[in-house]
């Protein structure tokens, strides 16, 4: 193998594992373009967005509620066949909603999957108005209309609606729609001014998110909207700098790497998505309508949808309100997206997901087969020219100038492309990163089990529990099995290429499969087995053209 096939092979295996620890430590930013962004700062407190104001409509004669009085707040609960929502009287907020049909951790008995974490103090789904004209609507009591603590939704829908009534005369109102057959939580809110002045200012609904529940990986946590039909996401550590979007809103929510919270308004109008730290440990995301003038006497309403649920590509595409853009799988995503479709496809066939990514990656395979023909004729005609070019090496080992000419003069001789080996394998790269990305985030791989020890295709395989750590490892500990015959594998495959002519790039190369063995240590046993079928076949494919060669 000449140097400058070997430099090449060496660079993109370097290339691809700075890939890989930079994607696993660092969440990727989002591919598309972002929308002009200006700061909370930037905007003058008065000044009004360019939107036409809303005409409030008039209220109905009713009875004005009375004042609330102060008391106890009591916390409603809603049970749906996919959900239990619990709602707070104090702020009307969305304290806790567990997923039936998902659990904490693996085990079956485990807790229901928690959607609001238990360290937001105000909970979730909170309205306020920007310049306060009705303060501290977040702390304000709300009452609501059912002496039942618990609410049953077996079928059809049911409206829990929350009222308070503030000092001034003004009440609002919030009432939540529960279906028995979806995420979808509809959210009514009526501001009805019955104060002696008009209320001119813009609504604002927020959700809460805790920073600490956004863990680091290969992959988008945090805020994130859909802005002027752009997808913007944006990294916690980035809110200081990056707060306030303008524009036409499809949707605002915040994203972990299973599931998800988001406000949906009705109808796609210009407002803003702005984001900020409540406190140190708490951001929040929230959509700011535009500016509107409720007079003494009239009402507003604004409607929403809300969804806490699976990122589910499925179930989102069915909801038709924008939410599937929410999933990206980053630079190929295109390729991404087909990919996982068919991973559901298989299956169908067959209700295994280790069984559904073996014949994903055989299929990927079958596909590429001509790619990897063509670089494994090449890398073996290569290794036929070991001797000759080990002979050149030696004689010219003093002038690298003339061993060069040399090599290249051999090339010419045998009809040889130095790069053909190469260029093959880089083609197939986007695919390679595309499975790897989707892999990683497919909800349908967590908590999924394949045999045996590997229960678990969203998390590290580990053959028993042990108590003390191991380095470089991630609790829990355990003997990585998988991982270690995926780097076996690896050192296989390395084996039966042509090694470099240059000493220090063949044991370099050699070390290759042994760092990426300690990089995968961690990575989801879905992964692993990925990246090990696609090894076997490697070889196989390697072997045959190596034999037929010979």
């Amino acid at each position: 193998m000449g140097q400058e096939q070997a430099r090449l092979i060496l660079a993109l295996g370097l290339s691809f594992l700075i890939f890989l620890v930079w994607g696993f430590f660092f969440s990727e930013k989002a591919p598309e373009q972002k929308a002009p962004i200006e700061t909370a700062q930037q905007e003058p407190a008065t000044q009004p967005e360019k939107a036409p104001i809303v005409k409030p409509q008039a209220v109905a004669p009713v009875t004005i509620p009375q004042p609330t009085v102060a008391r106890s707040a009591r916390t409603i609960a809603v049970e749906t066949p996919l959900f239990i929502a619990k709602i707070a009287e104090q702020g009307g907020a969305l304290i806790s909603l567990q997923l039936k049909d998902y659990r904490e951790a693996v085990d079956p008995e485990s807790p229901m999957k928690e959607l609001i974490d238990e360290n937001l103090p105000d909970g979730s789904v909170l309205i306020s108005f920007q310049k306060q004209s009705l303060p501290n609507l977040e702390k304000a009591i709300f009452t609501a209309d059912t002496n039942q603590n618990l609410v049953q939704v077996a079928a059809g829908s049911k409206n829990v609606k929350f009222t308070a009534v503030l000092p001034n005369g003004a009440w609002v109102e919030k009432t939540y729609t529960f279906l028995n057959d979806s995420y979808l939580i509809g959210l009514t809110v009526a501001i009805n001014n019955g104060s002696a002045q008009s209320i001119v200012d813009k609504l604002e609904v927020a959700l809460h998110g805790d920073t600490r529940g956004q863990g680091s990986g290969y992959g988008f946590q945090g805020p994130s909207g859909l802005v002027n039909d752009s997808l913007e996401q944006i990294k916690i550590k980035n809110i200081a700098k990056e707060n306030l979007f303008k524009g036409k809103i499809g949707w605002i929510a915040i994203q972990d790497r299973y599931f998800m919270s988001s406000i949906i308004p009705a109808a796609m109008t210009e407002a803003s998505m702005q984001l900020g730290m409540v406190s140190e440990e708490v951001f929040k995301n929230q959509i700011m309508m535009p500016e509107v003038s409720i007079p003494a006497g009239t009402q507003k309403v604004y409607e929403y949808d809300l969804y806490f649920g699976p990122r589910s590509m499925r179930i989102l595409k069915s909801l038709g309100n924008g939410l599937a853009r929410s999933i990206n799988f980053g630079m190929f995503d295109f390729l991404a997206k087909p990919c996982l479709w068919l991973m559901n496809l298989f299956y169908q066939v067959i209700p295994n997901y280790g069984i559904a990514i073996i014949i994903l990656t055989l299929l990927t395979k079958i596909l590429l087969w001509p790619l990897g023909n063509k670089s494994y004729k090449s890398m073996n005609q290569m290794k036929k020219l070991q001797p000759l070019m080990t002979e050149i090496r030696q004689k010219h080992k003093n002038d690298k100038k003339k061993m060069n000419e040399e090599v290249m003069a051999l090339y010419r001789t045998y009809k040889i492309n130095p790069l053909g080996g190469c260029l093959p394998m880089v083609a197939q790269i986007p695919v390679f990163f595309a499975l790897y990305r989707m892999l990683y985030e497919a909800i349908e791989l967590r908590h999924a089990p394949f045999f045996g020890w590997i229960n678990d295709l969203s998390a590290p395989d580990r053959l028993f529990h042990f108590d003390f750590s191991i380095p470089f490892m991630q609790p829990p500990y355990g003997i990585p099995v998988l991982t270690l015959i995926m780097g076996a594998s690896m050192l296989l495959q390395q084996k039966m290429s042509p090694p470099p002519g240059d000493p220090s790039q063949a044991k370099i190369m050699m070390l290759m499969p042994i760092i990426f063995t300690f990089i995968f240590i961690n990575f989801s046993s879905g992964l692993v087995l990925y990246w090990f079928v696609n090894n076997i076949l490697s070889i196989g494919q390697q072997y045959y053209i190596q034999k037929k060669a010979g």
